[in-house]
Order: structure tokens, then sequence, then C-alpha cells
């Protein structure tokens, strides 16, 4: 039987297992350093993959809580303990891409790279997860926009991850390298624009890597923001 807990403990709990899972993918090391942290972590992760590859085989709507358990190896209990409903398990990616957000705005504020390398970055890890295939990045976008509880996480995490690549752009207007005439906010825009556009278009023909579309979008974006002679220095 499957404990019922009230739903403000199960999203205080999902939180804390969210942050782990971000930062386990993003810099392999889960916030805290007990095994039961990165045992949570590691099996929230796991529901995931195995839905993942369920839902680019059979389309979202044809899988179900049991497949992935199945998949998974676990209980069907131990998948409300990580997830209110199937539909959250897509929350993970939107978590997962914002993760990246944040690595890239740390990168930015430690000043080691230059913003063209710290954005050229950001844009390839926001790749990898739909790029798997184009049937994953097909199914991933039907069922983003089928589920409203699940385009709800969405707009939530992506609000946030456009405040902190504004804040990237800012930096890089600093340092001379965008154009500091355009405004941060627009650009950031432009930037999640040209990642979401391209994977989008991409999962339409699949003809070839996604690195690719995505090296040369990058490219267009940077040439529109860059200021003059910056070109593609790293």
């Amino acid at each position: 039987m499957v404990r019922l807990v009230p739903h403000s403990d199960v999203s205080r709990g999902q939180s804390k297992r969210s942050a782990a899972l971000s930062s386990s993918l993003t810099t392999g090391n889960p916030p805290g350093t007990g095994r039961r942290q990165r045992r949570a972590a590691e099996t929230r992760l796991r529901l995931f993959r195995c839905a993942l590859q369920l839902i680019a085989e059979r389309g979202f709507p044809n899988v179900t809580v049991e497949d992935i358990t199945e998949a998974a190896d676990v209980g069907k209990g131990t998948f409300f303990n990580y997830f209110a409903t199937k539909d959250h398990v897509l929350g993970v990616m939107t978590e997962i891409q914002l993760g990246k957000v944040r690595e890239a705005a740390s990168l930015a504020s430690q000043g080691k790279q230059t913003i063209h390398t710290v954005m050229h970055r950001l844009m390839l890890r926001l790749a990898e997860e739909p790029g798997r295939s184009p049937d994953l990045a097909r199914a991933l976008i039907s069922s983003f926009l089928a589920s409203k509880s699940v385009r709800k996480m969405i707009v939530c995490n992506m609000m946030e991850g456009h405040k902190m690549i504004a804040e990237v752009v800012a930096a890089g207007q600093k340092r001379g390298e965008i154009d500091p005439r355009l405004q941060k906010e627009k650009v950031a825009t432009q930037l999640m624009q040209a990642a979401m556009g391209t994977i989008l278009l991409w999962s339409a023909h699949g003809e070839s890597a996604l690195k690719e579309w995505i090296e040369d979008s990058f490219q267009h974006f940077w040439r529109a923001v860059a200021v003059s002679g910056q070109g593609q220095k790293s």
C-alpha cells in the first residue's frame, strides 16, 4: 500500500531531491555528504532515465508508472516517494536544464573563462538531454505541451533560468564582449529561443547530430550580440 503524505511534505522532499539531482548532473557532487542523499538522487535519476527511454519508444501517453518502475527495478511505492504523478517525471528535465544554467552563471561569476566560452558551453549542454534522439525530443516536446502541470514547472524554471542567463549577459557587457546597448533580458531570451527553436527544428528533421545544429545557431546568435571584433575568442 502506498503511504499518503501531505502535499507540502512531498513538495519539500522533492525540492531537496531536485537540488541533489541538479548538482549531481552538473558537478558530480550532490549537496550534503550523506549516503542517503546520494542514493535518493541516484534513484530519482534512474527513474527519470528509464522514463525517457520508454517515452522515446512508446510516447508519453502509452507509458505507465508500472512500466517505469519495472524498468528501473523499484517498487511502485518508491516512485511516489519521488514524483507526485507520472507527469512530474518530465519536470526532471527542466531541473536538469536549470542546473546547467546555474553552472554557467557560476562559471561567469568566477571570471576564469570568457563569456563567449561560457555561453557556447551552455548552448551545447542544454542540447545534451533532448539530443539523445529525434524521437525523444519529439516525445518530450509533445508531452510538455499536453500537460498543464508540467508546463507550470517549465515556466517556473524557465523564469529562474532566464534571470541567471541575463546576469551572464550583463557580465559579458561589463567585460566588453557583448554589445552594452542591448538589453540583457532580451539577449537572454534570444539565447533561450535559439536553443529551444534549434532543438524543435532538429527533431523534425533529425538528419544529423543536434550538436551541429546547435553550433551553427550559436555562431549566428553570437555574431548578433557580440561587440565588433570579439568574433569567437575563448
